[in-house]
């Protein structure tokens, strides 16, 4: 992994999911230049992975506790791990 990058394995419940949570996570995501991904889960919840500085991480990271306008986040399990390979761009699966 690149050094200095740090990354996180989010879980986000509540109303998540059909509220453009994944493309609106990439957008943010992507504005500040971090690496990963945000996919639905068959549980209801979304996954977001999220890599790189540790400062634009933790902003993500504070955005995801609210996410757009149209959801309605309950809850956002956070989650450190060890990245072997480091994801190309942010993208939605």
């Amino acid at each position: 992994m690149s050094e200095g990058f740090v990354a996180r394995r989010c879980y986000i419940s509540g109303r998540v999911q059909g509220v453009y949570f994944r493309a609106s996570t990439r957008d943010q995501a992507r504005l500040l230049n971090l690496l990963g991904h945000a996919r639905n889960l068959d549980d209801g919840r979304v996954e977001v992975l999220v890599v790189g500085p540790q400062d634009p991480v933790l902003q993500l990271l504070a955005w995801l506790n609210q996410g757009p306008p149209s959801a309605r986040v309950d809850h956002v399990d956070v989650l450190e791990i060890e990245m072997v390979e480091v994801p190309d761009g942010f993208h939605v699966r």
